[in-house]
């Protein structure tokens, strides 16, 4: 058993190894809790309030980002309303627009067709006054050969040549 025992003493330490071992440990620890300790705390501390920090900057900067996100949807909304204001106001203006050029078109087409009207009737009436004459002239003419002579007064020329005219443009014919 000396073999054995001598096996398991090369693996644990002796009593006194043990204790200075506690004590050098002990020591340590005190020098970390009374040095290291509070710089690793402040460390963390600052750290920690950082990452707080940061947290609470980025709820600031998304309550930013909401609050500028409404204010786009609501400029967004109002310019969709302008945008179809302008729209109906573009179609009214378009609708007035064409009513103005129709009845200009309108009032024009009525006045080219009175003045045609009228030059008709002017150039009727000159052609009637032309074949008045014209009739007048021939028949005359027609009477002159009829009765054998030629009317040589201008005067009753002129008596017989309207009295042809009246009876003429009243259909009567037959005088």
């Amino acid at each position: 058993m000396t073999i054995a025992a001598s096996g398991a003493e090369l693996f644990l330490p002796k009593m006194s190894d043990i204790i200075w071992s506690l004590i050098i440990l002990v020591i340590i620890a005190g020098f970390f809790y009374k040095f290291f300790l509070p710089k690793f705390q402040a460390i963390f501390d600052e750290r920690a309030a950082k990452i707080e920090g940061g947290i609470a900057k980025a709820d600031n900067a998304q309550k930013v980002a909401d609050e500028a996100k409404l204010k786009y949807e609501k400029q967004l909304s109002q310019a969709r309303v302008d945008a179809s204001k302008i729209r109906d106001d573009a179609r009214a203006e378009a609708s007035h627009i064409i009513a103005d050029a129709r009845s200009s078109a309108e009032n024009d087409a009525a006045q080219i067709t009175a003045s045609a009207q009228r030059s008709v009737e002017s150039q009727r009436q000159q052609a009637l006054v032309s074949l008045k004459g014209e009739v007048g002239t021939l028949a005359a003419a027609l009477a002159g050969k009829i009765l054998g002579s030629r009317l040589q007064d201008e005067a009753v020329q002129s008596k017989m040549l309207d009295q042809m005219i009246d009876d003429i443009s009243t259909g009567d014919g037959q005088h």
